[in-house]
């Protein structure tokens, strides 16, 4: 009885040691091999916005000036490239050339080799001045009583 629980146990024990040696020469998880490891530089470098007034533009740049914390004058050069993915006026699609001196734009930006790139550049429209806009729509005094 004592060699057969012996041999009970040897062939256990070998057992155990067969299925150890083959799990160890396969990957804990099949993902593992699957994973491939992107390059820092692959990552989209957090976008940023300016506003401000258009300086000068012309087809592959754009230079917007405002006043920055403290009231001095700031001025932003923006590289405009094929990735822009818009450029707006007045809800219709335009190039980096319409736009003109003096436009309020607000500009979504990345930084990118050490200069800023545009994303997209929205030409915000100028309100009308509230003091003509209310004369000329508001009724006189003398034509109501009448």
């Amino acid at each position: 009885m004592k060699n057969v629980i012996a041999l009970i146990v040897g062939v256990v024990f070998v057992a155990g040691m067969t299925g150890s040696v083959l799990a160890q020469g396969q990957p804990t998880t099949p993902k593992e091999e699957k994973k491939v490891e992107k390059p820092a530089d692959a990552k989209k470098p957090a976008a940023q916005n300016a506003s401000g007034t258009v300086k000068t533009a012309a087809a592959d740049t754009l230079v917007v000036s405002d006043k920055a914390k403290g009231g001095k004058d700031a001025e932003w050069t923006f590289a405009v490239d094929p990735k822009t993915t818009k450029i707006r006026k007045a809800g219709k699609d335009i190039t980096p050339g319409d736009l003109a001196a003096g436009d309020p734009v607000l500009v979504r930006y990345h930084e990118m080799g050490g200069k800023n790139v545009a994303e997209s550049v929205m030409v915000r429209t100028a309100k009308k001045p509230a003091t003509e806009a209310t004369k000329a729509e508001a009724p006189k005094k003398d034509e109501t009583k009448k």
